[in-house]
């Protein structure tokens, strides 16, 4: 009888799968430090190669971690995040009173 519940269980709970979904918290840029908003940064997609090429050499490397790989390049005022070798995110760091 229990073996039966747990199927009928795991049955329910796939079939309600597709209907999860998450929101998306967008911190605008402004609230961040003005001083940096018009900062230029390096964009999604964009190669590992490309990046040093424009932004020069981080002056600190975390990574790569984890599958798939994370690595973090650290720069004075933002962090660049990599999935594999393309950016998937920068960051500005806290602008310091």
């Amino acid at each position: 009888m229990l073996n039966s519940w747990n199927k009928l269980f795991a049955v329910a709970l796939i079939s309600l799968a597709p209907l999860a979904n998450a929101d998306e918290l967008v911190t605008p840029i402004m609230q961040q430090g003005s001083s940096n908003a018009s900062m230029e940064t390096p964009r999604t997609g964009q190669t590992m190669s490309a990046v040093e090429k424009r932004y020069g050499s981080p002056s600190h490397v975390k990574g790569p971690v984890g599958d798939p790989p994370i690595t973090i390049w650290e720069y004075g005022n933002y962090s660049v995040y990599f999935e594999g070798d393309r950016v998937i995110h920068t960051v500005l760091k806290p602008v310091k009173p």
